[in-house]
């Protein structure tokens, strides 16, 4: 890949087919596989992606809200796409794209079925949701007999699936709740299908689960994070390709003297003759403060440099004493090498979030498969 000479986001679109392939591994022939790529495909470019997926033949996508998933139907994405997410204010935009909604409450309920059948609709794909221990959203299993009633009552819409979520399916601490969280979903699954003259696909494993619980891939399974490069443990990391590089370039070189300080509040001060780099991104493209004043880091040359002082809106300095580098050298914020999960954790968060916050005034550079 050529150098970078700005501030760019890399995608590369072979490692997501590579991580694709390794998850459908895990799973029987005949389970589906749901890739979620709400949140700008976490932070890459979620066109690309989908489109890359729909090329692979996933089976399905997800979204969070509506208007993600209006953007991937304007750009010409078929596969079906539910709405995690969705609020009743755009119950009538999600019909209309054909996106199918997630049904985790009485309320939200009860205002689908009156726009669905006031858009005269018929046997629309609906998905509902149970709450079985993370309790974030969702319908308890007494919700049951209310929820096959309604359903009974209205032609407007119809129940594609049945779904949950793990709580804690990456922590081997946690082993115990999340086989009871599978116990769980399954008899409200077998109770609530006894109501039905027909049988929903049931789904509950994210990439953890696909990972580590094998009982619970049901019919379908949802990647997200896995999808990206990432699988919640260092064994797992070994075997999926990061998607996503952050790369950018040395502006400017400065050499100060002890007792010099560097950036805002004059919070860095050199302890004896040092070089820094000025590096343009900021926490206006997603490096956020907490990785200033020594936290964060980046590599120059192959090199380790921290951050140092703290972090601007549009630029960073790093420490490059020692490190044989000019201005216009390539820098790595992270990459397949340099892991955006180590940056993550040496500032205390968590790969998700700094992979998601990369702005959107980056520039995206997709590299074909």
């Amino acid at each position: 890949m050529p150098k970078a000479n700005e501030t760019v986001l890399e995608i590369d679109l072979s490692a997501l087919t590579h991580n694709f392939n390794y998850l459908k591994s895990k799973l029987k022939p005949n389970t589906k596989f749901l890739a979620v790529v709400k949140a700008f495909a976490y932070g890459s470019d979620s066109v690309a992606i989908a489109k890359h997926l729909e090329m692979l033949n996933v089976d399905y996508l997800a979204v969070a809200y509506a208007k993600e998933g209006v953007l991937l139907r304007e750009a010409g994405v078929t596969t079906p796409i539910l709405v995690l997410h969705p609020q009743p204010v755009n119950f009538i935009t999600i019909i209309k794209h054909c996106l199918e909604p997630s049904i985790y409450s009485q309320r939200i309920l009860d205002e689908f079925v009156k726009v669905a059948e006031a858009e005269h609709q018929n046997n629309y794909p609906i998905h509902i949701k149970f709450n079985t221990g993370l309790n974030r959203l969702g319908f308890w299993e007494n919700d049951i007999d209310l929820i096959a009633s309604k359903l009974s009552r209205t032609k407007a819409i119809k129940a594609k699936s049945l779904f949950s979520h793990l709580a804690a399916s990456e922590d081997k601490n946690e082993i115990e709740f999340t086989k009871n969280q599978i116990a769980s979903f399954k008899s409200i699954a077998e109770d609530f299908k006894s109501k039905l003259d027909y049988s929903p696909w049931l789904h509950l494993c994210n990439t953890s689960g696909i990972i580590n619980y094998p009982e619970g891939h049901l019919d379908m399974v949802r990647s997200g994070i896995g999808l990206y490069g990432f699988g919640n443990s260092a064994t797992e990391d070994k075997q999926l390709k990061p998607i996503a590089s952050l790369k950018s370039v040395i502006s400017q070189i400065h050499n100060i003297e002890k007792g010099e300080t560097v950036g805002y509040n004059r919070v860095y001060k050199a302890e004896g003759f040092e070089t820094t780099a000025t590096i343009p991104i900021g926490h206006a493209d997603g490096i956020t403060r907490i990785y200033g004043k020594g936290n964060g880091f980046v590599f120059v040359n192959g090199q380790k440099a921290p951050i140092i002082g703290n972090v601007c809106m549009d630029m960073i300095m790093v420490n490059v004493t020692g490190i044989n580098c000019k201005e216009g050298d390539e820098v790595i914020i992270f990459d397949g090498l340099h892991k955006a999960s180590n940056l993550a954790e040496s500032s205390g968060t968590i790969s998700y979030e700094i992979i998601t916050a990369i702005s959107q005034r980056v520039k995206r550079n997709i590299i074909p498969a």
